[in-house]
């Protein structure tokens, strides 16, 4: 007597098709890396050695970070000095769970969280950022046993590119005999700080992206403006100023990378570079995964491509994740 009849056999068959497969929408980063996807209970795990430490934060310090709102300017602050002592580059993000979800992600409640992180493919671009960014230092030339530092948004995806980016660099056997060539160390630990958290977007966080629409007409007409209860373009300068006292401060003479935020990243490259106005910054984007210089001329920026907001429902999202936040 057969076990299964043909009917029986059928139906089993079309459940296994139809049968979804939920798809992954966090992207956990400790001292290894795991990436599962719950595919018909079975997990699937793929491991990548981080060699990279992050100081655990007090609660002390993450309370300070969750309740910091942005702060109210009524104009740029200085220009950033001519001599800084280190040399700065600028790292976005790969693709996140937001850019995914198509959300607005700006929250202070997010800093230190897992929530919102990489996607494989974001982890992927953070990885693959390490020969870009080994391309960049020897075109701008390097001093034997010069120190390189990853200075980082403590939002997940930020935090998490940081650790990925170093993977690439470590990880890598022709990344590492570039870097022994250079002469370079990489510093094992990456800092966490606050002043490179995302753009507060107010009243829009959690909203749909094309929103921006709402707020980057209104950025390159007043860089003061906080309509919607949005972190203005100027006070982000001023947190990013701060930044760089910072880092000037703690640091002498070593390749500092930031890892931060489309928003942030593109309003700091603009007024680190003396642009006319800094408002405009949209027309210079950052792709995910993308590293730049930080330059103190105009005529260092890229080719101005004026950004067309997202519109309501849209589903490109490979597109997308080089527009949007």
């Amino acid at each position: 007597m057969a076990l299964f009849t043909p009917t029986i056999l059928a139906i089993m068959l079309m459940v296994c098709i139809l049968s979804p497969i939920r798809e992954l929408q966090s992207f956990h980063i400790a001292s290894t890396l795991k990436i599962q996807r719950d595919s018909m209970q079975t997990p699937l795990s793929v491991r990548y050695a981080i060699t990279s430490s992050i100081t655990t934060p007090t609660a002390e310090v993450i309370e300070k970070a969750r309740s910091m709102m942005p702060e109210i300017v009524d104009r740029m602050p200085d220009p950033l000095p001519c001599n800084l002592k280190n040399h700065y580059y600028m790292l976005r993000h790969g693709q996140s769970t937001a850019n995914i979800a198509e959300i607005i992600s700006s929250s202070r409640s997010l800093a230190y969280s897992e929530k919102h992180g990489l996607t494989p493919f974001g982890y992927e671009q953070g990885r693959e950022s390490a020969t870009q960014l080994l391309d960049i230092l020897e075109e701008e030339g390097t001093n034997s046993e010069q120190k390189l530092v990853f200075v980082s948004s403590p939002f997940a995806r930020a935090r998490q590119t940081a650790e990925a980016c170093m993977d690439g660099l470590v990880g890598n056997e022709d990344n590492q005999k570039r870097i022994k060539m250079m002469g370079l160390e990489i510093a094992d630990e990456i800092v966490l700080e606050n002043g490179l958290m995302e753009r507060y977007f107010g009243r829009l966080d959690a909203d749909s992206i094309y929103t921006y629409a709402y707020v980057w007409p209104m950025d390159a007409i007043n860089v003061t403006h906080t309509a919607f209860d949005v972190e203005s373009v100027a006070a982000v300068c001023t947190r990013l100023s701060q930044v760089v006292d910072r880092c000037e401060e703690k640091y002498d003479d070593m390749h500092i990378v930031w890892v931060s935020h489309a928003d942030v990243l593109q309003i700091g490259q603009l007024y680190a570079a003396n642009a006319e106005n800094v408002g405009r910054f949209s027309a210079y984007r950052f792709k995910n995964g993308e590293v730049r210089a930080v330059k103190n001329t105009a005529d260092s920026l890229p080719d101005a491509v004026p950004l067309e907001a997202p519109k309501r429902g849209t589903s490109q999202h490979s597109e997308l994740s080089e527009k949007c936040e």
